[in-house]
């Protein structure tokens, strides 16, 4: 099972970027998704999770400006980020709460970096 992150990038303050992650193997249901961030000297931090219901929780920092989403035919999980700060520069990963032939644990991906400049 792998989760693979795509769409990070460079761009200027204020504007916008989408993540998406995609989870493929053999799995048998998703628990939860969502995307979690690091900068360097930081924790890593949730940025937002949707579980399988359809809720959906945001950091503080982010509500308002960022949207996680999901395709349940794709196991895809996205996250629309408008009016970027440069304080959103972060190493982003996609994390997943999935059953598979493992069980119910937790998968992550690579990460995509996402720099905002002021």
């Amino acid at each position: 099972v792998h989760l693979v992150e795509s769409g990070g990038g460079l761009v200027q303050a204020g504007r916008s970027l989408r993540l998406s992650c995609a989870a493929s193997g053999i799995i048998f249901s998703i628990n939860a998704m969502g995307w979690y961030r690091q900068a360097p000297g930081n924790q890593r931090e949730l940025v937002a999770g949707i579980i399988s219901g359809g809720g959906t929780n945001y950091a503080d920092s982010v509500k308002g400006r960022f949207t996680i989403s999901r395709d349940n035919a794709k196991n895809t999980v996205y996250l629309e980020m408008n009016s970027l700060k440069p304080e959103d520069t972060a190493v982003y990963y996609c994390n997943g709460r999935l059953v598979t032939d493992w069980g119910d644990r937790d998968y992550w991906g690579q990460g995509t970096q996402v720099t905002v400049s002021s």
